[in-house]
């Protein structure tokens, strides 16, 4: 009979001197995860979409977003990296969007729309 309640009173002790997770000690924690990844030669580009999950922020900057993804991906020109089209999850933490990183500039001037290109900051766009 009093076998379960000891057990479970060790259980929430356990429980209690968990430290917390890093995802939920760092407010500017955020992962990224690709779904749908191709890589399209014949545009000489890769494409897929792309899920940021951010706890407790409410959305992450894309510059921020490029520099990881640069890393990950092994880009070495920023430039080349379109993020575009983000869907924020009602209630925050999570973030879909699309990403192409292009081979080189070249190709992003050449295959991508010119208001694109001008909220890159690249030239032949007049996005603001």
């Amino acid at each position: 009979h009093d076998e379960p309640s000891r057990h479970l009173r060790h259980r929430a002790a356990a429980l209690s001197h968990r430290p917390p997770s890093p995802a939920m000690s760092d407010k500017n924690a955020c992962t990224i995860r690709t779904r749908k990844f191709i890589v399209n030669k014949l545009l000489q580009r890769k494409q897929f979409i792309i899920d940021v999950i951010h706890p407790g922020r409410s959305g992450v900057p894309k510059d921020e977003l490029k520099k990881k993804l640069a890393k990950a991906y092994r880009v070495k020109d920023e430039n080349c990296i379109f993020l575009f089209g983000f869907k924020y999850a009602f209630g925050g933490g999570k973030s879909t969007g699309f990403c192409l990183i292009y081979d080189n500039v070249t190709a992003a001037k050449k295959y991508e729309p010119k208001y694109r290109l001008g909220r890159q900051g690249m030239a032949g766009g007049g996005g603001t």
